[in-house]
């Protein structure tokens, strides 16, 4: 996907956190965390973007799985991913 020649502002920035937090809502009802990881992040830093006003706009139902939910299973205190064992396995 291309990125935009210029940062998003007002209205177009608003409906771009509601979709990447419902991007994010599928992947997670898919059960692709790593996915829903990454989408969750860039959704959470576009939405550190936003006005008081601007944040008020977004569905109270995006913004507490966004703030809420998602902290819970994906916050700073719990373990990060673990890269996926290649070649080696164990013999039985």
């Amino acid at each position: 996907m291309a990125k935009p020649d210029k940062p998003l502002t007002g209205e177009a920035l608003v409906k771009e956190v509601c979709r990447r937090i419902r991007v994010a809502r599928s992947y997670w009802d898919a059960h692709n965390n790593a996915a829903c990881r990454g989408e969750r992040e860039r959704a959470l830093a576009l939405y550190n973007q936003l006005s008081k006003e601007q944040k008020d706009q977004i569905p109270q139902q995006l913004r507490v799985w966004l703030r809420y939910r998602s902290e819970k299973y994906f916050g700073a205190h719990r373990t990060p991913p673990k890269s996926k064992r290649k070649g080696k396995r164990r013999k039985s």
